[in-house]
């Protein structure tokens, strides 16, 4: 485990700047918080239940959780070691001293207090049961690298993100506004959960070998990088089938198949997974990113077009 007194560069950092907080934001992960709120929101008003009110506020709640997940995990990583000089990915801001460590966990505190607030105008909506999605929201997003159990740590990471990111994001923005939750919003949800947990699992095949140092068993650590593979491709066949069982069970019109417009995209990114090793899956990264964004919108306007 790396302590401050190690790196004499994170003893004294700069002044932080808009430029690494925004680093520390990372900009391109935060499609896994919007695109369930979206989905959800569109299907919502396509059934001709949605609010505007309680769709923005989920929105918000849902961006406060994934930044805040982001700076708690980027100041864990780097307490247990996963972020190292050795890092292939993107620049973290702890690791690389930009940030103090402490500054960025209290950034990450202060945007989870932020979608505390924020849940409070939730519940008075939809009452108990966000007071539920919220507790255990904020709970498992500090959990994902922090506290005595960290999920990541423990090959977790991916369910995590398929339940709070899919299941539980899609349902729960819908619930807000219609005040109970549709069929077709359970199954909506698969193809968010699925693609957001691709992004983890593109990180943690990169990832495994300084992984395997750190004691981070993700899946890629626990069960190799074929295994990696597989989920990948199994997480997009579940994602493009989705839109089929939405049609066949009356659920929607054709035009939930505007997202298979969006397979071209799933080309690049799958190339490298199949393929690629270590810092080379970086492109994938980004290209899983533009998958999820891209259907994601897709997907959105064929719930809402009847």
């Amino acid at each position: 485990m790396r302590t401050l007194a190690t790196n004499p560069s994170v003893e004294a950092p700069p002044r932080p700047t808009l430029k690494t907080w925004l680093m520390a934001v990372r900009p391109k992960t935060l499609t896994a918080g919007a695109v369930p709120v979206l989905v959800a929101t569109a299907l919502a008003y396509g059934n001709g239940v949605g609010r505007l009110l309680p769709a923005l506020a989920a929105l918000l709640g849902a961006v406060l959780i994934q930044i805040g997940t982001n700076f708690i995990n980027d100041f864990y990583d780097f307490k247990k070691g996963a972020d190292t000089e050795e890092r292939l990915g993107p620049k973290r801001v702890t690791q690389s001293g930009l940030i103090a460590p402490g500054t960025v966990l209290l950034g990450g505190l202060a945007c989870f207090a932020l979608a505390t607030l924020v849940g409070l105008y939730l519940v008075a909506v939809g009452g108990w049961p966000i007071v539920f999605i919220g507790v255990a929201s904020l709970v498992c997003g500090y959990a994902y690298t922090g506290g005595p159990f960290p999920l990541a740590y423990l090959g977790l990471g991916d369910l995590f993100v398929l339940i709070f990111f899919g299941i539980i994001a899609v349902t729960g923005t819908y619930y807000v506004q219609a005040g109970f939750v549709a069929p077709a919003a359970w199954w909506a949800s698969v193809p968010v959960g699925a693609i957001g947990t691709c992004l983890i699992v593109v990180n943690n095949q990169r990832d495994a070998r300084t992984d395997v140092k750190a004691g981070k068993r993700t899946m890629a650590v626990r069960f190799g990088q074929g295994f990696g593979r597989a989920e990948y491709v199994l997480l997009l066949v579940a994602s493009y089938v989705t839109p089929f069982v939405l049609f066949a069970r009356g659920y929607a019109s054709a035009w939930v198949f505007l997202p298979l417009l969006s397979l071209p995209l799933v080309v690049p990114p799958l190339k490298l997974m199949l393929k690629a090793e270590g810092a080379a899956l970086n492109p994938a990264l980004g290209g899983t990113a533009k998958l999820q964004m891209v259907f994601g919108l897709l997907f959105a306007v064929g719930l809402y077009l009847r």
